[in-house]
């Protein structure tokens, strides 16, 4: 029988023929743990009668939720796992080099063809290299540093299928709130959503990794892209990864099949409180903001940096606007940082932070009051996500929130010439 891609994956890696609906016990390419699941993970760990993790070249260890460490139990449980990563051998990024998913791909800690599990939701955005990459709990990511492997059931998988080129200022982001808007927040439960077509196949690494990021807001367990040159290119000079044809097969089975157009897609917007209520940006322009948020793993690369620039140009933001800016990564931080850009974005009135995750989570810095609202390029406007939870958040492109940042409403960036 002809096989997806996922399908593929699942049945390379248990050396033989599975196909979607079977629940198999996998091996695990990766594991990857950050300081806040980590350390219920490492407890759970030792429930189980670990005393050394399956193999500490797979295990992937940072900080990136709370650093630097922002309370006393933030200290401790740091303290805890860079204890855990010493013991075991586990190179430990610490607090060093950013948002987890990011440094993930960018340290080449995945290869196509890989299962790749974290404690993390947006694990799912491994997938941008052609893995099966999810999230998972701290009970199981415990149970796979102890023994390397991990029950799966082998999703079904939704096929996204567009075409079309974007027009200006329009992007990822739009086109994956589109894709949520339609599929709606629990409409791809427990399945895989694979990005095919030839708008994803001229997409930049940058644009594949916010489209599976966010595969999980439809209830995904996995999205993916089939690796091509441009993953071959981006991988390259990071990880020496087996030549592969990864790909689904032409009669493969599909729960769904879906078809999107981007050539007159224009700016989206998910509106409070959840990220299927998607509208055009003009049907919420004038909304009026407190505070935006550029940054997260969602859309704190480089390109977002570059594309907010080139919508800010000499103008200042909005003096009623808080305005936070947080590259995903060290690299790009520096990148941005050379470009002349960090410097563009503090002229213009931004409060520019170190690589971490900031207030996507609602957990650290850059809180939201009660009655205020943030217009934000993360993954998630639940109530409470970034503060209150009587505050609001917006979701959009960077290109839209650089735009809301100036004029201090929601904007339409293509309106900011």
């Amino acid at each position: 029988m002809e096989q997806t891609i996922v399908e593929k994956i699942f049945s390379r890696r248990c050396k033989k023929d599975v196909f979607a609906g079977e629940v198999v016990m996998a091996p695990v390419d990766g594991a990857m743990m950050h300081d806040i699941t980590g350390p219920l993970a490492i407890e759970k760990f030792y429930e189980m009668g670990g005393t050394k993790v399956f193999d500490p070249k797979k295990v992937i260890m940072l900080f990136d939720h709370q650093t630097p460490a922002d309370s006393l139990n933030a200290a401790e449980n740091q303290k805890r796992m860079r204890a855990f990563g010493k013991e075991q051998g586990i190179l430990n990024y610490d607090i060093k080099e950013g948002v987890c998913h990011q440094v993930t791909l960018e340290k080449g800690r995945v290869c196509p063809g890989d299962i790749v599990i974290g404690g993390d939701s947006h694990t799912c955005t491994y997938g941008a290299v052609g893995a099966f990459a999810t999230g998972v709990g701290s009970t199981d990511l415990g149970f796979a540093l102890r023994y390397g492997c991990l029950y799966f059931r082998v999703p079904e998988t939704i096929r996204a299928d567009v075409t079309g080129r974007f027009t200006k200022r329009v992007g990822a982001k739009d086109l994956i709130l589109k894709i949520i808007k339609d599929i709606t927040v629990d409409g791809a439960t427990y399945k895989a959503v694979e990005f095919t077509g030839e708008t994803v196949s001229s997409m930049s690494m940058a644009g594949r990794m916010t489209c599976c990021n966010m595969a999980i807001e439809m209830g995904g367990k996995a999205g993916i892209v089939p690796p091509d040159q441009i993953t071959a290119e981006y991988l390259k000079q990071r990880v020496s990864c087996p030549p592969t044809d990864l790909g689904s097969d032409d009669g493969a089975s599909y729960i769904s099949r879906r078809e999107y157009d981007v050539s007159d897609l224009v700016p989206q917007v998910a509106v409070p409180h959840n990220v299927d209520q998607v509208v055009d940006v003009d049907k919420i322009a004038g909304t009026p903001v407190d505070q935006v948020f550029i940054g997260s793993c969602t859309n704190g690369r480089f390109e977002d940096m570059q594309e907010a620039a080139e919508v800010l140009g000499d103008r200042s933001f909005s003096e009623n606007v808080r305005v936070l800016v947080i590259p995903a990564s060290k690299p790009e931080y520096l990148k941005t940082l050379r470009a002349g850009i960090i410097e563009r974005f503090v002229e213009a009135g931004a409060l520019v932070e170190a690589p971490c995750c900031g207030p996507c989570m609602g957990g650290s810095f850059g809180l939201i009051a009660s009655g205020e609202v943030s217009f934000s390029t993360s993954n998630r406007n639940f109530k409470g996500r970034q503060g209150s939870t009587d505050g609001k958040v917006y979701l959009g492109s960077a290109a839209t929130a650089t735009a809301t940042a100036i004029t201090g409403v929601i904007t339409d960036p293509r309106e900011v010439q």
